[in-house]
This record gives structure tokens, sequence and C-alpha cells, in this order.
């Protein structure tokens, strides 16, 4: 999360040992964990098993992981601009999957001007090419005008 008046990309991250965490972080974690394992289906399920409210896990589930799970797992963030075309976010998706990255998120700004920002989260711990082809490969898609590393974790 930016901290405010921080530009995107500025963040800074702390290690915190678990038992001075509010509750509502454990459980979020404990949430995450179950879905992760397949012993619930949604998250509803997930956060009334650990009794934590809906929109707390919504709140936090996006800043907090289990620090073995950051040593496994390299997450890159790509911000990339769009012609407003059928198809293009879409081959965009396969490319990223041909290379074995793993998409975990994908936000899709309304095009404007016949372009779209889309901003997305890629898990690259079994990707064969770096991070810099992954970027180069993105860049040289048709239709797409700008492709960015806006964070890396």
């Amino acid at each position: 999360m930016a901290l405010e008046g921080k530009p995107v990309g500025s963040e800074r991250y702390y290690l915190v040992r678990e038992d001075i965490l509010p509750e509502a972080l454990i459980k979020t974690i404990q949430a995450k964990e179950l879905l992760a394992r397949g012993e619930v289906k949604t998250i509803h399920e997930a956060v009334e098993q650990v009794e934590l409210s809906r929109s707390a896990f919504y709140k936090y589930k996006d800043g907090i992981y289990p620090l073995s799970k950051l040593e496994r797992e390299r997450i890159v963030t790509i911000s990339m601009d769009l012609e407003h075309r059928s198809g293009i976010l879409s081959r965009v998706l396969a490319m990223i999957a041909g290379l074995e990255g793993n998409v975990l998120t994908i936000h899709q700004t309304i095009p404007l001007q016949g372009m779209a920002n889309v901003v997305i989260s890629v898990e690259t711990s079994v990707m064969g090419e770096t991070i810099a082809v992954l970027l180069d490969k993105l860049r040289r898609q048709d239709g797409v005008t700008r492709a960015a590393i806006v964070g890396q974790g």
C-alpha cells in the first residue's frame, strides 16, 4: 500500500513477529491458508471459520503474506496501456501463460480515447525467462503501447 504522499513503488516493508500482530492480520493469513489448502471453497466460508469480517479480510489480504511464501515466489506488477481492440488482453495473458507466468490479479480501467490501462500481478518463480524478457515480449505485442514494472516482490 502506498504511503500518503509517496509515489507508487516506494512502499516500505517490515518483518514482524506474529505475536505482536493485530488479530485481524493473523486471521487474514489463516483464512488465506484455508483457501490455499482447499479446506474451504469461498472467502465467506474462510472468514466465517476464522471469525473475521469480510471487510477486514479484503482490507488486508493483498498486504500480508507468510515469509516462507514470499521467499519461494517472485511477484511482479506490470502496468500496460492497451489499445481498445478485441482480443489484445487475451493475447497478452496467453503470452504470459506461455512463458509459465501465473497471473494473480488483473485490473483494467474503462477505455478512454481508444486506450485502457491494465495492471497485472504475475508470479514469476517458475518462468523460464527473465522479467526483462517478459517485459520486452509484452512491449512487442500487437496493441500494447506501453509496459512497465511498477512493483516487484
